[in-house]
């Protein structure tokens, strides 16, 4: 199949035409466009070494293939992706990946063992934040060439920690193992930077799309791969446009200038729900919604206090009202209706509670505190809610609101006081979540463990610590969930974390749109089976 260029190019360019004049200008996308309106402001990379962020780890969902997946056929079998199948040593340390034939990168290379090792040895040296995700099996920059190796036709890996083998697999199913063309980010290769200047605004993948444009708070542009292992993707093009505003989006879904919209608010769920042109379309999520206190603050630094707060969320009356259809309260580090799920909801509004837990920990009459959160609906709704309800204690909060790509790295840095934030599993294992939340072998500022929640909240307990290895090292899988569900339970009993809500997204979709599949993590949103 051969695309226009011209075609291509002409509607993107009209787009960009129209979101600089307003939405008036727009009309309906072309049969074979599937055009979706979303907050993407959290984009600030496309390089799937370094992508942590929810709309970019969907991009390259749909741009690279994995050494391992979840496809949109089966999302709760992993199966292989870049990599056929896979032999384990009988010690689990050593696992060789065969790779699936006549696969070809956007570029028409071969994808090759070298690909696959070339990826995985890249995220190691680069050692971006989510690199964790598998330098946790013992790889660092000086001895990855030697445990990451091309062994005949085939990618060999050696872990030098005692992680369970089907652990390490299911991690390799995360965005961090998207497997790169070693020969076209070579080609742009800079003072040694292993292409990493060049692929965060480009792409070199195998997957359904190839990356036309990104702009900044404005589209994505993404071109059909029409030699993909699983046949040409349903539509020749997908933009994704930046609208910040769910009333702007919903103007644009009833007019039918985009396909999909993805931010709505619920109240404007009901609004458009007998517009007989539109499905609304609901996904369970794996993100979470919750409170962190950075336990490095002389004041959110004292447990008392942190529980105190826990007491002032008005969880179920968000939930019934401006929340409704689109979270549930949910208080725990791992999702419910996952494997190793822990769904005890032990919270409560209770201002008389918080008002003795804040006299013991020696604030009667409150304090005053910062809470950072996103611009984007329902952040700074839910962060108002929580302004009122701690005052209720005395406790004289503010809120400041940025766009994902502001707010995040101020995160990283532990610069917050209080942050609202989302969390979402980077691979359907219970360690993914709770390694992050739970696990902190390094508390030291100077440690720089960015992808680590706990380590940005500066908060370690070595019990935890030790939980955490266990429940990941276990191989009884009866004894492993019971592990993890008592980490969960002594997160919510002594965090720096108010664990709120879990996500169900609701999509407004035009009627005639049929296979777009949302999995829960951001990496399985795929846009292949689309049709018109």
């Amino acid at each position: 199949m051969k695309i226009s260029r011209r075609h291509l190019l002409a509607w993107p360019l009209a787009i960009a035409t129209a979101l600089a004049i307003g939405t008036s200008a727009q009309a309906a996308p072309p049969k074979d466009t599937f055009v979706m309106a979303k907050d993407i402001s959290d984009i600030i990379t496309l390089d799937p070494a370094e992508v942590f962020e929810f709309s970019g780890g969907e991009m390259i969902a749909n741009i690279y293939d994995k050494l391992m997946m979840f496809e949109p056929e089966n999302l709760t079998k992993l199966v292989g992706g870049v990599a056929e199948s896979w032999d384990i040593s009988e010690d689990g340390k050593t696992i060789a990946f065969a790779i699936r034939p006549d696969m070809t990168f956007h570029s028409g290379n071969p994808v090759t063992a070298e690909d696959v090792v070339y990826s995985l040895r890249r995220v190691v040296k680069l050692g971006k934040t989510p690199s964790f995700i598998i330098t946790q099996f013992g790889w660092t920059p000086e001895n990855v060439d030697e445990l990451i190796v091309v062994d005949g036709d085939k990618a060999k890996i050696t872990i030098t920690e005692e992680f369970s083998p089907a652990l390490v697999l299911n991690a390799l199913s995360a965005g961090i193992a998207s497997i790169v063309d070693m020969k076209e980010v070579m080609a742009h290769e800079v003072d040694g930077d292993m292409g990493y200047g060049w692929l965060k605004n480009n792409s070199a993948g195998s997957g359904p799309f190839m990356l036309k444009s990104w702009k900044a708070n404005e589209l994505v542009s993404l071109e059909a791969f029409p030699d993909y292992r699983h046949g040409a993707p349903g539509v020749k093009r997908v933009i994704i446009r930046h609208i910040a505003e769910p009333s702007a989006q919903r103007l644009m879904i009833e007019k039918g200038d985009v396909d999909l919209a993805r931010d709505l608010t619920p109240d404007q769920i009901e609004g458009i729900s007998s517009n007989e042109d539109l499905k609304i379309q609901a996904d369970p999520k794996g993100a979470l919604i919750y409170l962190a206190a950075n336990a490095s603050d002389p004041i959110l630094g004292n447990p008392k206090v942190v529980e105190a707060l826990r007491y002032l969320v008005d969880y179920q009356g968000m939930a019934n009202s401006f929340l409704q259809g689109q979270f549930k309260v949910h208080q725990a580090a791992w999702p419910g209706g996952l494997w190793g799920a822990y769904d005890e909801t032990p919270f409560t509004l209770d201002v008389e509670k918080a008002k003795a837990l804040l006299a013991e920990a020696g604030y009667p009459d409150g304090f005053e505190i910062k809470i950072d959160t996103l611009n984007s609906s329902p952040y700074p709704q839910i962060a108002q809610s929580v302004q009122a309800t701690l005052a209720q204690a005395g406790i004289r909060a503010s809120i400041t609101t940025a766009e994902g790509k502001t707010l995040w790295p101020m995160y990283r840095a532990q610069k917050h006081q209080l942050i609202l934030a989302q969390w979402s599993p980077d691979y359907t294992d219970p360690h993914s979540n709770l390694d992050a939340f739970a696990h902190n072998p390094d508390n030291r500022p100077e440690a720089k463990l960015t992808g680590v929640l706990a380590w940005r909240n500066a908060w370690a307990d070595e019990a935890t610590n030790a939980k955490v290895v266990a429940a990941r090292n276990e191989l009884d899988l009866d004894k492993r969930e019971a592990l993890y569900q008592e980490i969960q339970h002594d997160l919510q009993m002594n965090s720096p974390y108010a664990i709120l809500f879990q996500q169900t997204e609701q999509s407004a979709i035009r009627k005639e749109v049929e296979g777009y599949v949302s999995g829960a993590t951001f990496d399985m949103i795929y846009y292949r089976g689309i049709t018109k």
